[in-house]
């Protein structure tokens, strides 16, 4: 299978301002996005891919001349892979708030000229980010998606999608992902903000003005979202209890086994590429999510307005967003005589198992995409648009390279 090669990145401003649902609103933003393949003359078979916590719009492909820049779903989209791109067009999008070329915190702030918004960024939810995703989709001059693709994040996005926009996609796929978050990873949360807030660089959130980084925070932070990621046998069968060198250093502070390495590997790398604010922005939404406190808590109640066909899958090891997590959702459409299909894998992975070569988690992503295929070539004519469509006149939206 072979990959995209490289691909370009672009971006969408927008005039119109985007209402969130903190009452705030975000004014004259731009969206960074990427799209693969080709979009046909009905233009129905267009995919949107949403990102989970440190990801961004680059799903597929990589960037010419730069080394290890594949996207991060480069093994599952692309052509002849599962999310084939010679049959479907695309898109994948950086959400407001982040820090990878869409308006974010790093990003000139408006009401104060000469200084970036910092902390002063407004909090975002995973429903502005759908809507925010929704105005893009359409400026592309896409009317209904095949289908709306994410995994941990990223499939609360596209839940989320079936219930704010049911009729605008036929195809809910959301892999290793929950209704909400636990107690318990909502406290996994609070600790990583509370290593960034805490750090003596941050300054409040405006750290970029005092010209440094909370690196230490970032890297504890990333250092805890490690540890959830990974299962306890895949972490065994890693690195168990190898030290780092031939024997204890019988050191408080230095590093003595190769888990505390990689840890901090982890940690360090993390630092030098993501803001901090963004990290404490993302991990909010995440809290946030809870579609069903609006119908007292009732899943069933809750999707009762969706409309659109599902694919879930999750990991038996993942601890973080636990199957159980996504059997909740599947009896809340089956209460609703929806279509849902359910794959449960049993893999060693953990949480990050969504993101790994497994054949039989991606035999089932296959098989969904074959048939959403086949239906968007029933509803196509045999002539396809080389471009993405044109921007609608009079949207107030240009779209830049």
């Amino acid at each position: 299978m072979s990959s995209l090669g490289d691909v370009q990145s672009q971006s969408m401003h927008f005039a119109a301002p985007l209402p969130l649902a903190s009452g705030a609103t975000l004014a004259d933003y731009t969206l960074a996005y990427e799209t693969y393949g080709t979009l046909n003359a009905a233009r129905s078979n267009a995919v949107l891919v949403c990102h989970a916590l440190n990801a961004s719009h680059h799903v597929a492909g990589t960037y010419a001349g730069q080394d290890k820049s594949e996207g991060w779903w480069d093994n599952l989209v692309g052509p002849g892979k599962p999310l084939d791109t010679s049959r479907f067009f695309v898109i994948g999008v950086n959400n407001p708030g982040s820090c990878f070329g869409s308006t974010g915190p790093t990003s000139p702030n408006p009401a104060a000229p000469g200084r970036s918004y910092g902390s002063d960024f407004p909090v975002v939810t995973v429903e502005d980010w759908v809507d925010a995703q929704a105005r893009l989709v359409e400026a592309l001059g896409i009317a209904k998606l095949a289908a709306v693709l994410g995994g941990s994040l990223g499939g609360m996005q596209a839940l989320d999608w079936s219930l704010r926009y049911p009729e605008r996609l036929r195809q809910c796929v959301a892999v290793a992902t929950a209704p909400n978050l636990s107690a318990q990873n909502i406290a996994f949360n609070e600790v990583a903000r509370r290593a960034i807030v805490t750090d003596p660089e941050f300054h409040g959130g405006h750290y970029a003005e005092h010209g440094v980084i909370p690196r230490r925070g970032l890297r504890v932070a990333r250092m805890i979202g490690h540890i959830t990621y990974l299962s306890d046998d895949a972490m065994e069968a890693k690195f168990g209890r190898d030290l780092q060198k031939a024997a204890f250093g019988y050191s408080t502070q230095e590093i003595e086994f190769q888990i505390e390495a990689y840890l901090r590997h982890q940690g360090d790398k993390f630092s030098e590429y993501f803001d901090a604010n963004t990290y404490l922005l993302i991990t909010r939404a995440l809290d946030y999510f809870d579609p069903a406190r609006a119908y007292g808590g009732s899943l069933t109640a809750t999707f009762a307005r969706a409309r659109c066909r599902f694919e879930l899958v999750s990991f038996t090891t993942d601890w973080r967003f636990a199957p159980a997590r996504s059997r909740e959702i599947v009896k809340a459409l089956v209460d609703n005589k929806l279509d849902v299909s359910y794959a449960e894998i049993n893999a060693p992975h953990g949480h990050d198992a969504f993101l790994l070569d497994d054949p039989r988690y991606h035999g089932v992503l296959r098989a969904c995409f074959d048939r959403l295929a086949s239906e968007t070539r029933a509803s196509a004519s045999h002539d396809a648009h080389p471009h993405p469509a044109p921007l609608p006149q009079g949207s107030g939206l240009q779209s830049e390279v």
